[in-house]
Protein backbone atom coordinates (compact mmCIF):
# COMPACT_ATOMS: atom_id res chain seq x y z
CA UNK A 1 0.00 0.00 0.00
CA UNK A 2 1.16 3.53 -0.74
CA UNK A 3 2.56 5.58 2.14
CA UNK A 4 2.30 9.35 2.03
CA UNK A 5 4.73 11.32 4.16
CA UNK A 6 3.67 14.84 5.22
CA UNK A 7 6.22 17.29 6.58
CA UNK A 8 6.26 21.06 7.03
CA UNK A 9 8.49 23.09 4.66
CA UNK A 10 10.07 22.18 1.34
CA UNK A 11 13.67 21.92 2.67
CA UNK A 12 12.54 19.30 5.20
CA UNK A 13 10.59 17.49 2.47
CA UNK A 14 13.67 17.43 0.23
CA UNK A 15 15.74 15.87 3.02
CA UNK A 16 13.03 13.28 3.65
CA UNK A 17 12.86 12.36 -0.05
CA UNK A 18 16.63 11.88 -0.02
CA UNK A 19 16.32 9.68 3.07
CA UNK A 20 13.69 7.48 1.41
CA UNK A 21 15.77 7.18 -1.76
CA UNK A 22 18.83 6.16 0.27
CA UNK A 23 16.84 3.51 2.12
CA UNK A 24 15.51 2.12 -1.16
CA UNK A 25 19.01 2.12 -2.61
CA UNK A 26 20.38 0.17 0.34
CA UNK A 27 17.59 -2.41 -0.01
CA UNK A 28 18.25 -2.93 -3.72
CA UNK A 29 21.98 -2.50 -3.62
CA UNK A 30 21.78 0.29 -6.18
CA UNK A 31 23.45 3.67 -6.30
CA UNK A 32 20.47 6.02 -5.89
CA UNK A 33 17.13 4.98 -7.38
CA UNK A 34 14.26 7.39 -7.21
CA UNK A 35 11.61 6.73 -4.60
CA UNK A 36 8.97 4.46 -6.05
CA UNK A 37 5.21 5.08 -6.19
CA UNK A 38 4.81 3.35 -2.81
CA UNK A 39 6.51 6.28 -1.05
CA UNK A 40 5.43 9.90 -1.58
CA UNK A 41 6.53 13.03 0.26
CA UNK A 42 4.35 16.13 0.38
CA UNK A 43 5.61 19.42 1.78
CA UNK A 44 3.04 21.46 3.70
CA UNK A 45 4.40 24.94 3.01
CA UNK A 46 1.79 27.21 4.58
CA UNK A 47 3.00 28.70 7.89
CA UNK A 48 -0.13 28.39 10.01
CA UNK A 49 1.28 30.37 12.94
CA UNK A 50 0.29 33.68 11.33
CA UNK A 51 -2.72 35.04 9.48
CA UNK A 52 -6.43 34.10 9.33
CA UNK A 53 -7.51 30.46 9.68
CA UNK A 54 -11.28 30.57 9.87
CA UNK A 55 -13.01 28.55 7.12
CA UNK A 56 -9.68 27.17 5.88
CA UNK A 57 -11.11 23.62 5.77
CA UNK A 58 -14.59 24.43 4.51
CA UNK A 59 -15.87 23.21 1.15
CA UNK A 60 -14.50 25.38 -1.62
CA UNK A 61 -11.72 26.53 0.72
CA UNK A 62 -12.98 30.11 1.29
CA UNK A 63 -10.36 30.42 4.02
CA UNK A 64 -7.64 29.78 1.44
CA UNK A 65 -8.74 32.93 -0.37
CA UNK A 66 -8.41 34.91 2.84
CA UNK A 67 -4.96 33.47 3.46
CA UNK A 68 -3.91 34.16 -0.13
CA UNK A 69 -4.84 37.83 0.40
CA UNK A 70 -2.89 37.82 3.66
CA UNK A 71 0.27 36.41 2.07
CA UNK A 72 -0.08 38.80 -0.86
CA UNK A 73 -0.14 41.66 1.64
CA UNK A 74 3.08 40.41 3.24
CA UNK A 75 4.81 39.50 -0.03
CA UNK A 76 7.73 37.14 -0.46
CA UNK A 77 5.71 33.92 -0.76
CA UNK A 78 3.81 32.26 -3.64
CA UNK A 79 0.20 33.41 -3.91
CA UNK A 80 -0.92 29.77 -4.29
CA UNK A 81 0.67 28.71 -0.98
CA UNK A 82 -2.54 28.22 1.01
CA UNK A 83 -4.48 26.69 -1.90
CA UNK A 84 -1.67 24.22 -2.62
CA UNK A 85 -1.82 22.90 0.94
CA UNK A 86 -5.63 22.70 0.84
CA UNK A 87 -5.48 20.74 -2.43
CA UNK A 88 -2.77 18.42 -1.12
CA UNK A 89 -4.71 17.58 2.04
CA UNK A 90 -7.92 17.04 0.08
CA UNK A 91 -6.07 14.63 -2.22
CA UNK A 92 -4.60 12.75 0.74
CA UNK A 93 -8.01 12.47 2.38
CA UNK A 94 -9.50 11.01 -0.80
CA UNK A 95 -7.05 8.08 -0.89
CA UNK A 96 -6.73 5.04 1.33
CA UNK A 97 -2.96 5.43 1.74
CA UNK A 98 -1.17 5.23 5.05
CA UNK A 99 -0.08 8.70 6.20
CA UNK A 100 3.01 9.57 8.23
CA UNK A 101 3.18 13.09 9.61
CA UNK A 102 6.71 14.17 10.56
CA UNK A 103 6.89 16.99 13.11
CA UNK A 104 9.13 18.77 15.57
CA UNK A 105 7.98 20.72 18.61
CA UNK A 106 7.94 23.94 16.57
CA UNK A 107 4.61 25.79 16.53
CA UNK A 108 4.18 25.56 12.75
CA UNK A 109 4.81 21.79 12.83
CA UNK A 110 2.37 21.32 15.70
CA UNK A 111 -0.35 23.22 13.86
CA UNK A 112 0.26 21.17 10.71
CA UNK A 113 -0.03 17.99 12.81
CA UNK A 114 -3.37 19.13 14.23
CA UNK A 115 -4.68 20.09 10.81
CA UNK A 116 -3.80 16.68 9.35
CA UNK A 117 -5.48 14.95 12.30
CA UNK A 118 -8.61 17.02 11.73
CA UNK A 119 -8.71 16.28 7.99
CA UNK A 120 -8.22 12.52 8.56
CA UNK A 121 -10.14 12.17 11.83
CA UNK A 122 -12.65 9.81 10.20
CA UNK A 123 -9.90 7.40 9.15
CA UNK A 124 -7.69 7.30 12.27
CA UNK A 125 -6.23 3.91 11.38
CA UNK A 126 -4.33 5.57 8.53
CA UNK A 127 -2.46 8.08 10.67
CA UNK A 128 1.11 7.64 11.92
CA UNK A 129 3.74 10.06 13.17
CA UNK A 130 7.45 10.54 13.70
CA UNK A 131 8.37 12.97 16.46
CA UNK A 132 11.57 14.82 15.63
CA UNK A 133 13.93 16.97 17.63
CA UNK A 134 14.48 20.39 16.07
CA UNK A 135 18.19 19.74 15.46
CA UNK A 136 17.41 16.68 13.34
CA UNK A 137 16.40 19.01 10.51
CA UNK A 138 19.33 21.40 10.97
CA UNK A 139 22.59 21.59 9.09
CA UNK A 140 23.47 20.57 5.52
CA UNK A 141 20.76 18.70 3.57
CA UNK A 142 22.84 15.52 3.35
CA UNK A 143 23.29 15.46 7.14
CA UNK A 144 19.56 16.04 7.73
CA UNK A 145 18.73 13.26 5.26
CA UNK A 146 20.99 10.82 7.12
CA UNK A 147 19.28 11.64 10.41
CA UNK A 148 15.83 11.24 8.87
CA UNK A 149 16.84 7.93 7.29
CA UNK A 150 17.70 6.63 10.76
CA UNK A 151 14.25 7.68 11.97
CA UNK A 152 12.24 5.97 9.20
CA UNK A 153 11.58 2.83 11.32
CA UNK A 154 10.16 5.01 14.11
CA UNK A 155 6.84 5.79 12.42
CA UNK A 156 4.16 4.83 14.93
CA UNK A 157 0.33 4.92 14.90
CA UNK A 158 -1.43 7.83 16.55
CA UNK A 159 -4.09 6.73 18.98
CA UNK A 160 -7.73 7.49 18.22
CA UNK A 161 -8.01 9.44 21.48
CA UNK A 162 -5.03 11.63 20.60
CA UNK A 163 -6.26 12.22 17.04
CA UNK A 164 -9.60 13.39 18.45
CA UNK A 165 -7.90 15.75 20.89
CA UNK A 166 -5.55 17.21 18.28
CA UNK A 167 -8.42 17.68 15.81
CA UNK A 168 -10.39 19.54 18.50
CA UNK A 169 -7.39 21.79 19.22
CA UNK A 170 -7.17 22.63 15.52
CA UNK A 171 -10.85 23.59 15.53
CA UNK A 172 -10.23 25.82 18.55
CA UNK A 173 -7.29 27.53 16.80
CA UNK A 174 -9.44 28.19 13.74
CA UNK A 175 -12.32 29.53 15.81
CA UNK A 176 -10.02 31.87 17.78
CA UNK A 177 -8.68 33.13 14.42
CA UNK A 178 -5.93 35.17 16.08
CA UNK A 179 -3.39 37.24 14.18
CA UNK A 180 -0.63 34.97 15.48
CA UNK A 181 -0.57 31.64 17.31
CA UNK A 182 1.90 31.06 20.14
CA UNK A 183 2.94 27.59 21.32
CA UNK A 184 3.79 27.55 25.01
CA UNK A 185 3.55 24.76 27.59
CA UNK A 186 1.97 22.43 24.99
CA UNK A 187 -0.87 24.91 24.47
CA UNK A 188 -1.75 27.31 21.66
CA UNK A 189 -2.84 30.83 22.52
CA UNK A 190 -3.74 33.68 20.19
CA UNK A 191 -1.48 36.70 19.85
CA UNK A 192 -1.61 40.03 18.03
CA UNK A 193 0.70 41.94 15.71
CA UNK A 194 0.94 44.54 18.47
CA UNK A 195 2.49 41.89 20.74
CA UNK A 196 5.07 41.08 18.07
CA UNK A 197 5.77 44.76 17.37
CA UNK A 198 6.40 45.43 21.06
CA UNK A 199 8.84 42.52 21.20
CA UNK A 200 10.67 43.75 18.09
CA UNK A 201 11.11 47.20 19.62
CA UNK A 202 12.20 45.66 22.92
CA UNK A 203 14.87 43.58 21.18
CA UNK A 204 16.13 46.55 19.17
CA UNK A 205 16.23 48.63 22.35
CA UNK A 206 18.17 45.91 24.18
CA UNK A 207 20.76 45.99 21.38
CA UNK A 208 21.72 49.57 22.29
CA UNK A 209 25.00 50.04 24.21
CA UNK A 210 24.52 49.93 27.99
CA UNK A 211 23.41 53.24 29.42
CA UNK A 212 22.20 54.74 26.16
CA UNK A 213 18.77 55.46 24.75
CA UNK A 214 17.61 55.48 21.12
CA UNK A 215 17.74 59.30 21.22
CA UNK A 216 21.22 59.42 22.74
CA UNK A 217 22.57 56.78 20.37
CA UNK A 218 21.76 58.85 17.30
CA UNK A 219 21.40 57.66 13.74
CA UNK A 220 25.10 56.99 13.25
CA UNK A 221 25.83 54.88 16.33
CA UNK A 222 22.56 52.97 16.83
CA UNK A 223 23.13 49.23 16.32
CA UNK A 224 21.52 47.60 13.27
CA UNK A 225 20.06 44.10 13.38
CA UNK A 226 19.64 42.04 10.22
CA UNK A 227 16.23 40.54 9.48
CA UNK A 228 17.34 36.93 10.12
CA UNK A 229 19.13 37.92 13.33
CA UNK A 230 16.01 39.68 14.54
CA UNK A 231 13.85 36.66 13.66
CA UNK A 232 16.04 34.37 15.78
CA UNK A 233 16.00 36.90 18.62
CA UNK A 234 12.20 36.98 18.55
CA UNK A 235 12.11 33.23 19.18
CA UNK A 236 14.59 33.53 22.05
CA UNK A 237 12.66 36.52 23.37
CA UNK A 238 9.46 34.54 23.79
CA UNK A 239 7.47 35.10 20.60
CA UNK A 240 6.12 31.57 20.99
CA UNK A 241 6.61 30.65 17.32
CA UNK A 242 9.30 30.84 14.67
CA UNK A 243 8.65 34.17 12.99
CA UNK A 244 9.23 33.69 9.27
CA UNK A 245 11.09 36.25 7.20
CA UNK A 246 7.99 37.54 5.34
CA UNK A 247 6.30 38.36 8.66
CA UNK A 248 9.43 39.98 10.09
CA UNK A 249 9.95 42.18 7.02
CA UNK A 250 6.27 43.18 6.97
CA UNK A 251 6.29 44.24 10.61
CA UNK A 252 9.56 46.15 10.13
CA UNK A 253 7.99 48.05 7.24
CA UNK A 254 4.89 48.85 9.31
CA UNK A 255 6.97 50.03 12.27
CA UNK A 256 9.21 52.10 10.00
CA UNK A 257 6.16 53.76 8.44
CA UNK A 258 4.98 54.62 11.98
CA UNK A 259 8.39 56.13 12.79
CA UNK A 260 9.21 53.53 15.47
CA UNK A 261 12.39 52.29 13.80
CA UNK A 262 14.71 52.94 10.87
CA UNK A 263 15.42 50.56 7.98
CA UNK A 264 18.28 50.23 5.59
CA UNK A 265 17.93 48.86 2.07
CA UNK A 266 19.53 45.57 3.19
CA UNK A 267 16.62 45.11 5.63
CA UNK A 268 18.60 45.86 8.78
CA UNK A 269 16.67 47.70 11.48
CA UNK A 270 17.52 50.03 14.35
CA UNK A 271 15.44 51.87 16.94
CA UNK A 272 14.38 55.33 15.91
CA UNK A 273 15.39 58.23 18.14
CA UNK A 274 12.75 60.01 20.20
CA UNK A 275 12.99 62.98 17.85
CA UNK A 276 12.32 60.80 14.83
CA UNK A 277 9.35 59.16 16.55
CA UNK A 278 7.78 62.53 17.45
CA UNK A 279 8.37 63.84 13.94
CA UNK A 280 6.79 60.75 12.39
CA UNK A 281 3.81 60.93 14.75
CA UNK A 282 3.25 64.63 14.06
CA UNK A 283 3.51 64.04 10.31
CA UNK A 284 1.01 61.19 10.56
CA UNK A 285 -1.50 63.39 12.39
CA UNK A 286 -1.10 66.32 10.00
CA UNK A 287 -1.81 64.08 7.02
CA UNK A 288 -4.75 62.28 8.61
CA UNK A 289 -7.20 64.01 6.27
CA UNK A 290 -5.30 62.73 3.25
CA UNK A 291 -4.88 58.97 2.77
CA UNK A 292 -1.19 58.05 2.79
CA UNK A 293 0.31 56.16 -0.09
CA UNK A 294 1.47 52.58 0.70
CA UNK A 295 4.99 52.48 2.20
CA UNK A 296 5.35 56.26 1.90
CA UNK A 297 7.99 56.52 4.65
CA UNK A 298 10.67 59.01 3.67
CA UNK A 299 13.96 57.75 2.23
CA UNK A 300 12.91 54.10 2.25
CA UNK A 301 13.87 52.04 -0.78
CA UNK A 302 13.21 48.40 -0.03
CA UNK A 303 13.76 45.42 -2.26
CA UNK A 304 10.93 42.91 -2.36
Amino acid sequence: MTTIHLIHSEPAAAALRQALQAREASRRGEAAPAAGPAERVIALADDLTVGPLRDIDEAGDPGATQRAAFWQRLGGVPETLARDDCAALAAVASTDAHVVIWHTHDAADQLALRRVCYRLRNAPQRLNEVRLAADELCGPPDAAALRLQARLPDAAPISVLRITRLALEWQEAKFANGETRRWRDNTFTSGTWADLDALILEILGAALPTGTTPDAAGAASAPWLACDTLGAALVRGGAGFTVGEPAVIWRLRELAAAGELRLREDMCAARASATETVTATTSHRSSAAHPALPHAAASLSLSR
